[in-house]
């Protein structure tokens, strides 16, 4: 078992017990599913959309090179420039050459899975460059020095009195201070640093093939003004993030819109095209579009898993999970958590170390169920299951038992050979542990069903 695997068993056992962490993520998800419930039955045939936009996103991946190129040609027209990142590393330093050139000190970002991804904020600290998030629920979790605990809601974790004494402890505000005042006393504090950043740098939710267009779509306006008051505009995107045509956004937005937080529509969604032209006001005057792969070619390798690529990043797997409510999203210990995350970090970070998150799962099917792209989330995990033991990714102890299970199950004689008492001394002294001991273990009948002859007995 690697370091990975024990940490997330430690944790998770730690989290699914900790009775205020159930309390405060029962009553936020409980009322994501009340909106999402409603704003699901404003959708005139969400099936056929959830079909449609399955297609597309397939053909995207089935042609994701040529979207890409098309993409960069397109967006090279308008004066931005497309810088292509294989690495974690790779992205950091072309970020710092971008910043280094124009003497940056500081930068606002808008919020981005990406970026973390990367590690971004920890790598820029490193040489004195500022990078501070605008996102509310981001500039939270930065204050507290933790990761993002939901892909689309980063503090999640958190009650609101537990934000009321984080700002009371950082900036004096009151201990009672209400959610309004909370929110203003941020928008106090950041709106100056969008006027002294030298740089913006935004995730971003599609790149349009056809247009070279990048679309972000936010509820708060950060990403707005990070993108409009910098003199430079920095994307950061995974490769898979193409679509074909603007027009299909008029079927992205709603889907990312209604499963994410169960709104109609985002309320703020911005297409950019490049830097400032001559005839507009405003904008940046450089804009950078880094594609980004870290993982992403190696799951589109894989035909069977590659669907995990039509992601939009909506968070409604993560809110439908039974083993994300309870043991959280910190547990995960990778930038995408849930089912999801469990999907595409082993393909991402590497199996051997990320393999046990595909475990991590009861298969019930309601991440597949509730996907807006259809993908098959519950059998991607089956597969990365079987691709661990194929790559020998398992102890030599797991593949005695295996062996040893199929020996006797091949043929009913010989798992009648012993009887009930015998069997379950054995799982008690063999797999009490791996059973785990909050968990008792089934009893074994003394006679099988097959030798089991008269009615009565039964």
């Amino acid at each position: 078992m690697t370091k990975f695997a024990e940490d997330f068993l430690k944790a998770a056992e730690e989290k699914s017990f900790d009775l205020d962490h159930r309390r405060v993520i029962n009553f936020n998800i409980g009322r994501y599913h009340t909106a999402v419930s409603r704003g699901l039955s404003k959708l005139y045939d969400l099936e056929n959309s959830r079909r449609k936009a399955h297609s597309i996103k397939w053909k995207v991946v089935e042609n994701l090179d040529k979207m890409l190129l098309e993409f960069e040609a397109n967006f090279q027209k308008r004066g931005g420039k497309v810088i292509w990142a294989n690495t974690v590393e790779e992205a950091q330093d072309e970020i710092l050459k971008i910043l280094r050139k124009a003497h940056a000190r500081s930068v606002i970002k808008s919020k981005s899975m990406t970026t973390e991804e990367i590690h971004l904020n920890e790598f820029l600290a490193e040489h004195d460059i500022e990078s501070v998030e605008s996102d509310l629920g981001e500039y939270i979790v930065q204050l507290l020095g933790q990761k993002p605990y939901h892909i689309v809601t980063p503090a999640m974790h958190l009650s609101k009195e537990d934000i009321a004494k984080l700002f009371h402890e950082k900036f004096g505000t009151p201990i009672t201070a209400t959610p309004q005042e909370l929110t203003q006393k941020a928008r106090e504090l950041l709106r100056e640093k969008y006027l002294k950043a030298d740089v913006g740098i935004t995730g971003a939710n599609f790149l349009i093939s056809e247009t070279g267009s990048v679309s972000v779509t936010e509820n708060e306006g950060n990403a707005r003004l990070s993108t409009t008051f910098p003199k430079i505009h920095i994307t950061l995107a995974g490769i898979e993030k193409i679509i074909p045509t603007l027009a299909d956004l008029d079927l992205f937005l709603p889907l990312l819109a209604t499963h994410g937080t169960g709104q109609n529509l985002t309320v703020y969604n911005t297409i950019l095209s490049g830097p400032r032209q001559e005839s507009e006001s405003d904008g940046p005057e450089e804009m950078y579009v880094i594609l980004l792969d870290n993982g992403r070619s190696t799951l589109l390798a894989h035909k069977e898993q590659r669907q995990a690529l039509n992601c939009i990043r909506c968070g409604a797997c993560l809110n439908a999970c039974p083993v994300y409510k309870n043991v959280g999203g910190h547990t995960y210990q990778t930038t995408y958590s849930g089912p999801i995350g469990s999907v595409i970090t082993p393909h991402f970070k590497g199996m051997e170390d990320f393999k046990h998150l595909s475990y991590a799962s009861s298969l019930c099917g309601k991440c597949s169920e509730v996907c807006p792209v259809k993908i098959d989330i519950h059998k991607m995990l089956l597969l990365n299951r079987r691709e661990a033991v194929t790559e020998g990714h398992v102890s030599t102890a797991e593949k005695i038992g295996w062996k040893g299970w199929k020996f006797a199950m091949l043929k009913r004689s010989r798992v009648d050979m012993v009887g009930g008492g015998l069997k379950n001394w054995f799982m008690k002294t063999f797999f009490k542990k791996s059973w785990g001991k909050h968990r008792e273990l089934p009893e074994v009948a003394e006679k099988s069903f097959a030798k089991i002859k008269d009615k009565e007995e039964l």
